[in-house]
């Protein structure tokens, strides 16, 4: 029996943000001091590290839940199953919904719940939960939505990553270019061909690492709000991920018993280009080889980071034709990897 992915699907939201949209904002550091550089400068800066051009908000009148729905019922429509007939809808998201003129976040009843009622799905043996589990959040879905239909508890099962980001970032951190909205799902069931996901492995290194990425009060001086934002500890996370992605990749790659040679892509989560790259080096250096030309497809450029939703929705583009040259067909072996926030940590070898 192969568990594979027969539907997928992405909402890329329609507001393009520049990176000159960030021109005339007024970034402080950690210790609400300005900036020396002027923000042309620091944007330059961002974009030759992070890769970042432009990002993607989410309008006004949508949350959270809205575009998870938009992205599942594509996916729905491309595997041809009857809704009715999925087992559990997993959500991956980090600060549910959170409307445009609020900072609270609000994910009670669970965003898998509330996708699960704008679906309009009826069958209470659908099981709709949340998972929360930073950046790597939708590749850990996967991993139990596998370990469901093996144990033969689901044969049918909804995988969702959504995330608007643009709604917790603080405006006056420079941070808040990196972050972005987007969604994307795939259906996961059991299938008569091979392949398939043939192995994964996950860790979460929490002693000294949980709070490399936190919830924290704005940089601006004097700021009474009290309101909290997305802030990370960059530098730490950069060294964390070098240190411990590749080994982990390695790890679950040894496991499915396939040579690194017959690897054709791999899917990584969209963080920052030259981490990504510099991961992703290591990782071919841990068998002596150099990194092969496209391995390693990116959006990042034009979507941003959208957390859990950058694998998924790469995988959703590659398949669909809508990322340059890039191409999965049936039979390619595809790595899926992920770092954030925990600090977790996993990836998953998968046969197209």
């Amino acid at each position: 029996m192969a568990i594979k992915i027969t539907g997928a699907g992405s909402y890329i939201p329609k507001l393009i943000i520049p990176n000159q949209s960030f021109e005339k904002k007024d970034f402080y550091n950690e210790d609400s001091t300005r900036f020396n550089a002027e923000n042309k400068i620091i944007i330059e800066k961002f974009k030759s590290i992070t890769g970042i051009s432009e990002r993607r908000y989410v309008e006004d009148k949508l949350n959270n839940s809205d575009i998870g729905a938009f992205a599942s019922e594509i996916a729905i429509e491309d595997s041809k199953i009857d809704p009715e007939t999925i087992d559990y809808i997993i959500v991956a998201h980090n600060y549910g919904d959170v409307s445009f003129d609020s900072k609270q976040s609000d994910a009670v009843p669970s965003i898998a719940s509330r996708i699960k009622q704008k679906l309009k799905i009826k069958n209470p043996s659908c099981v709709a939960y949340d998972i929360l589990f930073g950046c790597p959040g939708w590749i850990e879905g996967m991993i139990q939505a596998n370990a469901f239909i093996k144990a033969g508890i689901a044969k049918k099962c909804l995988v969702i990553g959504t995330e608007t980001l643009s709604r917790v970032v603080d405006e006056n951190d420079r941070d808040s270019m990196i972050f972005s909205d987007g969604a994307a799902a795939v259906i996961l069931e059991e299938s008569e061909n091979s392949g398939g996901i043939i192995s994964h492995e996950s860790a979460t290194y929490a002693l000294e690492e949980a709070n490399y990425i936190f919830f924290g009060e704005s940089f601006k001086p004097n700021d009474s709000s009290k309101n909290k934002y997305i802030k990370m500890l960059g530098r730490k996370i950069y060294e964390f991920a070098l240190i411990n992605v590749p080994s982990a990749m390695k790890v679950c790659l040894e496991k499915s018993k396939v040579d690194i040679t017959n690897v054709k892509k791999i899917l990584i989560h969209q963080a920052n280009e030259k981490m990504d790259e510099a991961i992703i080096k290591r990782f071919y250096k841990l068998y002596g080889m150099e990194m092969p030309e496209n391995i390693m497809p990116m959006s990042i450029n034009k979507l941003g980071n959208t957390s859990v939703a950058t694998v998924p929705t790469l995988y959703d583009l590659i398949l669909k034709g809508n990322l340059g040259d890039h191409r999965i067909d049936p039979g390619d072996v595809i790595i899926f990897a992920s770092v954030g926030a925990g600090m977790n940590i996993n990836a998953m070898v998968y046969q197209a």
